[in-house]
C-alpha cells in the first residue's frame, strides 16, 4: 500500500510539473488553440471541453477568461484576421490599395474555411483584428473621394463580395464528376434555361478569376461615383 501511495504521489507532482511549466492562460492563447482546433476539425467540434483539452486546462479554468462559445467563435475570427494586417499607410493609388486588401481579405477567409460564415457573427462588437482591415478600406475610400454615405455603401458591397466569394468556394465542394452531371441536366431543360446551358453555368469553377472581375466591376462603379463628387 505504500508503494501505491508513493507512486500516486509521484503521478499527482508530476502532473502538477507539467501544469505549472505551462505557459499562463491567456485571450491569446485561447484564441489561437481555437483557430487550430476549428482548422482541423471544424465548427461542429469546437466545444469549451475541446478546447480546454487542447490547452491542458480544465473546463472551470476557461471559463474563467470566456463564457460562452460564441465568445471564443469571436476570439478566434479576429485572430485569423490579424495573421495579416493590413498595410500600415495607404498607397498613391486607392484602387490597387483596396485590390490588394481585398484579394488578401478573400485568402484569409480560405485558409480558414470555417471563418467564412462566421467574421462577424450576430454581434454588435468587433475586434481590433477586424477593425483594422475596415479601417483600411474606408480610408481608402475617402482617399478615393467619397464622401458621407457613399463610403459606408461602397465598404459594404466590398464586404459582401468578398464574404460571399469566399463562402461560395468553401462551401461548394463539388467534384468535376459532378458539375459535370449537373450540366447534363440542365442541358434537357435547355428551353427553359437558355443562358445558363450556354454559359455552361455548372462547369464554371474559376472562383478566383470570378472574384477579381467582379471586383473590377465594383471598383469601376465606385470610380463612377467619386467623379460627380470631386468634380
Amino acid at each position: 500500500m505504500a508503494s501505491e501511495a508513493g507512486a500516486d504521489r509521484r503521478v499527482l507532482l508530476n502532473t502538477v510539473s507539467v501544469r505549472r511549466s505551462s505557459p499562463p492562460l491567456s485571450l491569446q492563447r485561447i484564441a489561437a488553440a481555437a483557430v487550430e482546433l476549428l482548422d482541423a476539425e471544424g465548427v461542429s467540434r469546437l466545444t469549451m471541453r475541446n478546447l480546454a483539452d487542447r490547452l491542458g486546462v480544465g473546463t472551470t479554468t476557461l471559463y474563467w477568461h470566456v463564457d460562452t462559445k460564441d465568445d471564443v467563435i469571436d476570439l478566434a475570427v479576429d485572430a485569423v484576421f490579424a495573421e495579416s494586417p493590413p498595410p500600415a499607410g495607404l498607397g498613391a493609388d486607392w484602387r490597387a490599395d483596396i485590390t490588394a486588401l481585398i484579394t488578401d481579405w478573400r485568402a484569409t477567409l480560405l485558409r480558414h474555411p470555417w471563418s467564412a460564415a462566421l467574421p462577424m457573427r450576430q454581434r454588435p462588437t468587433v475586434g481590433p483584428g477586424f477593425l483594422a482591415w475596415m479601417e483600411f478600406l474606408q480610408a481608402s475610400l475617402v482617399r478615393a473621394g467619397l464622401t458621407g454615405r457613399h463610403v459606408s455603401a461602397a465598404s459594404w458591397v466590398l464586404y459582401s463580395h468578398v464574404q460571399g466569394s469566399a463562402t461560395s468556394q468553401s462551401a461548394l465542394r463539388w467534384s468535376v464528376d459532378e458539375r459535370e452531371v449537373g450540366q447534363r441536366q440542365l442541358n434537357e431543360h435547355s428551353d427553359r434555361y437558355p443562358t445558363l446551358v450556354a454559359q455552361q453555368h455548372l462547369l464554371d469553377d474559376d472562383w478566383a478569376g470570378n472574384f477579381e472581375l467582379g471586383l473590377a466591376y465594383i471598383l469601376d462603379g465606385v470610380a463612377i461615383q467619386i467623379a460627380p463628387q470631386t468634380g
